[in-house]
Protein backbone atom coordinates (compact mmCIF):
# COMPACT_ATOMS: atom_id res chain seq x y z
CA UNK A 1 0.00 0.00 0.00
CA UNK A 2 1.09 3.17 -1.07
CA UNK A 3 0.82 6.17 1.34
CA UNK A 4 0.53 9.23 -0.10
CA UNK A 5 1.04 12.88 0.85
CA UNK A 6 -1.86 15.28 1.39
CA UNK A 7 -1.14 18.53 0.01
CA UNK A 8 -3.82 20.87 1.21
CA UNK A 9 -4.93 23.67 -1.53
CA UNK A 10 -4.43 27.49 -0.64
CA UNK A 11 -8.10 27.21 0.17
CA UNK A 12 -8.02 24.57 2.26
CA UNK A 13 -5.01 26.26 4.11
CA UNK A 14 -7.70 29.12 4.60
CA UNK A 15 -10.46 26.51 6.20
CA UNK A 16 -8.02 25.08 8.27
CA UNK A 17 -6.22 28.06 9.62
CA UNK A 18 -9.52 30.18 9.70
CA UNK A 19 -7.89 32.18 6.30
CA UNK A 20 -4.56 33.05 5.62
CA UNK A 21 -2.95 36.30 6.67
CA UNK A 22 -3.20 37.88 2.91
CA UNK A 23 -7.25 37.20 3.00
CA UNK A 24 -7.40 38.70 6.18
CA UNK A 25 -5.86 41.62 5.01
CA UNK A 26 -8.05 42.01 1.69
CA UNK A 27 -10.69 41.89 4.04
CA UNK A 28 -9.87 44.59 6.45
CA UNK A 29 -9.02 46.54 3.71
CA UNK A 30 -12.28 46.48 2.19
CA UNK A 31 -14.05 47.40 5.36
CA UNK A 32 -12.04 50.76 5.60
CA UNK A 33 -13.88 53.51 5.26
CA UNK A 34 -12.72 57.42 4.14
CA UNK A 35 -12.65 58.31 8.01
CA UNK A 36 -10.36 55.32 8.42
CA UNK A 37 -7.78 56.52 6.10
CA UNK A 38 -8.71 60.40 7.30
CA UNK A 39 -7.22 59.20 11.19
CA UNK A 40 -4.02 57.37 9.34
CA UNK A 41 -3.58 60.42 7.45
CA UNK A 42 -3.54 62.86 10.38
CA UNK A 43 -0.93 60.08 11.99
CA UNK A 44 1.47 60.17 8.75
CA UNK A 45 4.64 62.12 8.62
CA UNK A 46 2.53 62.99 4.71
CA UNK A 47 0.75 65.13 7.06
CA UNK A 48 2.67 66.11 10.13
CA UNK A 49 5.62 67.81 7.76
CA UNK A 50 2.79 70.19 6.45
CA UNK A 51 2.95 74.05 7.75
CA UNK A 52 1.23 74.62 10.73
CA UNK A 53 -1.59 76.48 8.28
CA UNK A 54 -1.86 73.94 6.23
CA UNK A 55 -3.01 71.34 8.70
CA UNK A 56 -5.91 73.90 9.60
CA UNK A 57 -6.90 73.89 5.94
CA UNK A 58 -6.86 70.43 5.30
CA UNK A 59 -8.45 69.55 8.08
CA UNK A 60 -11.58 71.79 7.44
CA UNK A 61 -11.74 70.74 4.27
CA UNK A 62 -11.39 66.81 5.05
CA UNK A 63 -14.35 67.22 7.41
CA UNK A 64 -16.35 68.71 4.50
CA UNK A 65 -15.37 65.45 2.33
CA UNK A 66 -16.60 63.34 5.42
CA UNK A 67 -19.72 65.23 6.17
CA UNK A 68 -20.60 65.55 2.13
CA UNK A 69 -23.72 63.07 1.39
CA UNK A 70 -24.42 61.42 -1.58
CA UNK A 71 -27.16 58.94 -2.00
CA UNK A 72 -28.47 59.82 1.72
CA UNK A 73 -24.70 58.55 2.81
CA UNK A 74 -22.03 60.60 4.14
CA UNK A 75 -18.68 59.96 1.92
CA UNK A 76 -16.74 59.04 5.57
CA UNK A 77 -18.57 56.63 6.08
CA UNK A 78 -18.28 54.84 2.46
CA UNK A 79 -16.12 52.06 2.08
CA UNK A 80 -12.70 52.07 -0.24
CA UNK A 81 -13.99 49.30 -1.76
CA UNK A 82 -17.19 51.33 -2.95
CA UNK A 83 -16.07 55.21 -3.46
CA UNK A 84 -16.30 55.52 -7.04
CA UNK A 85 -15.45 57.90 -9.16
CA UNK A 86 -19.36 59.08 -9.81
CA UNK A 87 -19.52 59.34 -6.40
CA UNK A 88 -16.70 61.44 -6.11
CA UNK A 89 -18.22 63.42 -8.95
CA UNK A 90 -21.69 64.06 -7.06
CA UNK A 91 -19.85 65.03 -4.39
CA UNK A 92 -18.04 67.72 -6.24
CA UNK A 93 -21.31 68.83 -7.50
CA UNK A 94 -22.42 69.32 -4.12
CA UNK A 95 -19.21 71.49 -2.86
CA UNK A 96 -19.49 73.73 -6.23
CA UNK A 97 -22.42 75.71 -5.01
CA UNK A 98 -20.20 77.40 -2.75
CA UNK A 99 -18.27 78.28 -5.00
CA UNK A 100 -15.74 76.75 -8.06
CA UNK A 101 -12.59 77.67 -5.70
CA UNK A 102 -13.80 76.30 -2.74
CA UNK A 103 -14.81 72.92 -4.59
CA UNK A 104 -11.39 72.58 -6.44
CA UNK A 105 -9.95 72.93 -3.15
CA UNK A 106 -11.87 70.23 -1.61
CA UNK A 107 -11.12 67.84 -4.15
CA UNK A 108 -7.71 68.75 -4.38
CA UNK A 109 -7.05 67.79 -0.55
CA UNK A 110 -9.50 65.00 -1.84
CA UNK A 111 -7.01 63.83 -4.19
CA UNK A 112 -3.92 64.21 -1.70
CA UNK A 113 -5.96 61.87 1.03
CA UNK A 114 -6.15 59.15 -1.63
CA UNK A 115 -2.75 59.56 -3.21
CA UNK A 116 -1.81 58.68 0.46
CA UNK A 117 -4.01 55.59 0.38
CA UNK A 118 -2.36 54.14 -2.94
CA UNK A 119 0.79 54.56 -1.50
CA UNK A 120 0.25 53.04 1.71
CA UNK A 121 -1.81 50.15 -0.40
CA UNK A 122 -5.18 50.87 1.36
CA UNK A 123 -6.93 51.86 -2.01
CA UNK A 124 -6.35 50.84 -5.74
CA UNK A 125 -7.54 53.79 -7.58
CA UNK A 126 -8.00 56.89 -6.69
CA UNK A 127 -11.71 58.37 -7.79
CA UNK A 128 -11.24 62.39 -7.51
CA UNK A 129 -8.91 62.08 -10.79
CA UNK A 130 -11.76 60.21 -12.66
CA UNK A 131 -13.12 63.73 -13.70
CA UNK A 132 -11.73 67.15 -14.75
CA UNK A 133 -11.69 70.60 -12.28
CA UNK A 134 -13.84 73.13 -13.49
CA UNK A 135 -11.32 76.40 -14.04
CA UNK A 136 -11.58 79.20 -11.95
CA UNK A 137 -11.52 82.68 -13.83
CA UNK A 138 -9.06 85.02 -12.55
CA UNK A 139 -10.35 87.36 -10.20
CA UNK A 140 -9.17 90.39 -10.58
CA UNK A 141 -11.28 93.01 -8.27
CA UNK A 142 -9.50 95.40 -5.86
CA UNK A 143 -10.73 97.52 -2.94
CA UNK A 144 -10.82 101.33 -3.13
CA UNK A 145 -8.58 103.17 -0.26
CA UNK A 146 -12.02 104.77 0.47
CA UNK A 147 -13.61 101.29 1.05
CA UNK A 148 -10.90 100.20 3.05
CA UNK A 149 -10.88 103.19 5.40
CA UNK A 150 -14.63 102.36 5.87
CA UNK A 151 -14.09 98.78 6.65
CA UNK A 152 -11.17 100.10 9.56
CA UNK A 153 -14.29 102.83 10.83
CA UNK A 154 -16.52 99.81 11.42
CA UNK A 155 -14.57 97.27 12.57
CA UNK A 156 -11.90 99.22 14.84
CA UNK A 157 -15.21 100.95 16.60
CA UNK A 158 -16.22 97.48 18.38
CA UNK A 159 -13.53 95.77 20.42
CA UNK A 160 -15.16 92.04 19.02
CA UNK A 161 -13.96 93.39 15.44
CA UNK A 162 -10.70 94.99 16.33
CA UNK A 163 -8.61 92.24 15.62
CA UNK A 164 -9.85 91.60 12.35
CA UNK A 165 -9.75 94.91 11.49
CA UNK A 166 -6.20 94.76 12.56
CA UNK A 167 -5.72 91.84 9.85
CA UNK A 168 -7.34 93.95 7.24
CA UNK A 169 -5.10 96.94 7.70
CA UNK A 170 -1.96 94.68 8.19
CA UNK A 171 -2.69 92.84 4.58
CA UNK A 172 -3.55 96.38 3.03
CA UNK A 173 -0.43 98.21 4.24
CA UNK A 174 1.83 95.44 3.83
CA UNK A 175 0.66 93.56 0.92
CA UNK A 176 0.42 90.30 2.42
CA UNK A 177 -1.82 87.19 2.53
CA UNK A 178 -4.25 87.70 5.37
CA UNK A 179 -3.52 83.37 6.36
CA UNK A 180 -0.21 84.84 7.18
CA UNK A 181 -1.36 88.40 9.22
CA UNK A 182 -3.74 86.22 11.06
CA UNK A 183 -0.98 83.93 12.21
CA UNK A 184 1.61 86.37 13.30
CA UNK A 185 2.90 86.28 16.60
CA UNK A 186 4.70 89.59 18.57
CA UNK A 187 8.20 88.14 18.27
CA UNK A 188 8.29 89.23 14.55
CA UNK A 189 7.89 92.47 15.27
CA UNK A 190 10.48 95.09 16.38
CA UNK A 191 8.92 97.86 17.75
CA UNK A 192 11.57 99.65 18.57
CA UNK A 193 13.33 100.00 15.07
CA UNK A 194 9.60 99.70 13.69
CA UNK A 195 9.91 96.80 11.56
CA UNK A 196 8.31 93.73 10.96
CA UNK A 197 10.37 90.06 10.45
CA UNK A 198 7.94 87.77 8.73
CA UNK A 199 8.68 84.04 6.51
CA UNK A 200 5.81 84.00 4.80
CA UNK A 201 4.20 80.43 5.63
CA UNK A 202 3.01 79.66 1.07
CA UNK A 203 6.35 79.43 -0.41
CA UNK A 204 8.75 80.48 2.76
CA UNK A 205 10.04 83.75 1.51
CA UNK A 206 11.37 86.68 4.19
CA UNK A 207 10.36 89.77 4.22
CA UNK A 208 11.12 92.89 6.24
CA UNK A 209 8.91 95.36 6.12
CA UNK A 210 8.63 99.18 7.87
CA UNK A 211 5.64 99.83 10.58
CA UNK A 212 3.95 103.10 9.80
CA UNK A 213 3.17 104.95 12.89
CA UNK A 214 -0.61 104.02 12.46
CA UNK A 215 -0.45 100.79 12.51
CA UNK A 216 2.71 100.92 14.59
CA UNK A 217 -0.23 102.36 17.59
CA UNK A 218 -2.40 99.71 16.65
CA UNK A 219 0.25 97.28 17.57
CA UNK A 220 1.41 98.35 20.38
CA UNK A 221 -2.02 98.80 21.76
CA UNK A 222 -2.47 95.10 20.84
CA UNK A 223 0.26 94.18 22.54
CA UNK A 224 -0.36 95.92 25.67
CA UNK A 225 -4.18 93.56 25.66
CA UNK A 226 -3.14 90.38 24.32
CA UNK A 227 0.94 90.16 25.40
CA UNK A 228 0.61 87.07 27.60
CA UNK A 229 -0.07 84.99 25.01
CA UNK A 230 1.80 84.63 21.18
CA UNK A 231 -0.81 86.02 18.93
CA UNK A 232 -1.12 89.37 17.46
CA UNK A 233 -4.86 88.86 16.15
CA UNK A 234 -6.39 86.32 18.49
CA UNK A 235 -10.29 85.71 18.56
CA UNK A 236 -11.86 88.38 20.84
CA UNK A 237 -13.11 85.37 23.80
CA UNK A 238 -10.96 82.48 24.79
CA UNK A 239 -11.69 79.13 23.56
CA UNK A 240 -11.10 76.64 27.07
CA UNK A 241 -9.04 79.35 28.59
CA UNK A 242 -7.04 79.71 25.41
CA UNK A 243 -6.73 82.56 23.03
CA UNK A 244 -6.78 80.93 19.13
CA UNK A 245 -6.03 82.77 16.03
CA UNK A 246 -9.08 82.49 13.68
CA UNK A 247 -9.30 79.94 11.12
CA UNK A 248 -9.51 81.24 7.56
CA UNK A 249 -13.39 80.45 7.78
CA UNK A 250 -13.93 82.19 11.21
CA UNK A 251 -12.36 85.38 9.59
CA UNK A 252 -13.90 85.39 6.46
CA UNK A 253 -17.44 85.27 8.00
CA UNK A 254 -16.46 87.93 10.29
CA UNK A 255 -15.17 90.04 7.69
CA UNK A 256 -18.46 89.61 5.65
CA UNK A 257 -20.17 90.56 8.79
CA UNK A 258 -18.39 93.90 9.11
CA UNK A 259 -18.40 94.15 5.30
CA UNK A 260 -22.36 94.44 5.57
CA UNK A 261 -22.15 96.97 8.57
CA UNK A 262 -19.59 99.11 6.69
CA UNK A 263 -22.16 98.84 3.94
CA UNK A 264 -19.61 97.95 1.32
CA UNK A 265 -20.47 96.05 -1.81
CA UNK A 266 -20.64 92.09 -1.10
CA UNK A 267 -18.07 91.55 -4.07
CA UNK A 268 -15.34 92.34 -1.99
CA UNK A 269 -13.43 89.68 0.30
CA UNK A 270 -10.45 90.24 2.53
CA UNK A 271 -8.27 88.22 0.37
CA UNK A 272 -7.84 91.10 -2.38
CA UNK A 273 -6.45 93.22 -0.20
CA UNK A 274 -2.65 91.52 -1.29
CA UNK A 275 -3.98 92.39 -4.90
CA UNK A 276 -5.02 95.57 -4.12
CA UNK A 277 -1.95 97.10 -2.78
CA UNK A 278 0.09 95.29 -5.18
CA UNK A 279 -1.96 97.84 -7.82
CA UNK A 280 -1.58 100.33 -5.87
CA UNK A 281 2.52 100.16 -6.01
CA UNK A 282 2.29 99.41 -9.64
CA UNK A 283 0.49 102.53 -10.33
CA UNK A 284 2.51 104.62 -8.35
CA UNK A 285 5.11 103.52 -10.79
CA UNK A 286 7.09 101.34 -8.18
CA UNK A 287 10.05 98.98 -9.77
CA UNK A 288 9.61 95.12 -10.15
CA UNK A 289 12.42 94.42 -8.21
CA UNK A 290 10.66 96.55 -5.35
CA UNK A 291 7.69 95.21 -5.67
CA UNK A 292 8.95 92.01 -5.02
CA UNK A 293 10.73 92.90 -2.07
CA UNK A 294 7.55 93.80 -0.84
CA UNK A 295 5.25 90.49 -1.47
CA UNK A 296 8.12 88.00 -1.32
CA UNK A 297 7.67 87.08 -4.61
CA UNK A 298 10.91 85.50 -6.37
CA UNK A 299 9.67 85.27 -10.52
CA UNK A 300 7.52 88.47 -12.10
CA UNK A 301 5.74 86.09 -13.67
CA UNK A 302 3.89 85.67 -10.05
CA UNK A 303 3.19 89.09 -9.35
CA UNK A 304 1.00 89.72 -12.58
CA UNK A 305 -2.23 87.87 -10.54
CA UNK A 306 -2.43 90.39 -8.06
CA UNK A 307 -2.11 93.04 -10.98
CA UNK A 308 -4.92 94.92 -12.48
CA UNK A 309 -5.09 96.35 -15.81
CA UNK A 310 -6.52 99.99 -15.35
CA UNK A 311 -6.85 103.58 -16.57
CA UNK A 312 -4.36 104.84 -14.03
CA UNK A 313 -1.41 102.31 -14.81
CA UNK A 314 -1.97 102.95 -18.87
CA UNK A 315 -2.54 106.34 -18.40
CA UNK A 316 0.76 106.65 -16.19
CA UNK A 317 2.81 104.30 -18.99
CA UNK A 318 1.49 106.52 -22.12
CA UNK A 319 1.91 109.91 -20.23
CA UNK A 320 5.78 108.47 -19.82
CA UNK A 321 6.60 107.52 -22.97
CA UNK A 322 4.70 110.96 -24.29
CA UNK A 323 7.55 112.76 -22.07
CA UNK A 324 10.54 110.38 -23.56
CA UNK A 325 9.38 110.35 -27.16
CA UNK A 326 9.09 114.93 -26.84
Amino acid sequence: MVVGFFLPSFSSLSVIGGGSSLQKGVHMKSKMTINDIIQKYYLSSDFNMLADKTKVDYKYFLSILSDTKVDTKKLGETTLSRMTGSKARQGYEIWIQRGVHFANYTCAVARKLYSFSLEMGYAEVNPFLAFKRKPVKPRNVVWQKEQVIKFLDTAYSDFKYRSVGLIVQMAYEWCQRVGDMRLLTFDKIDFDKKILHLEQSKRGASVHLPISDDLLAMLTQQKQDYDFQEYVVPMPKAIRGSYKPYSMQKLSKVARIVISLSGLPNELRIADLRRTGTTEMVEAGVSMAQIMSVTGHANPQSVKPYMKNTYASAENALTTRKIYVN
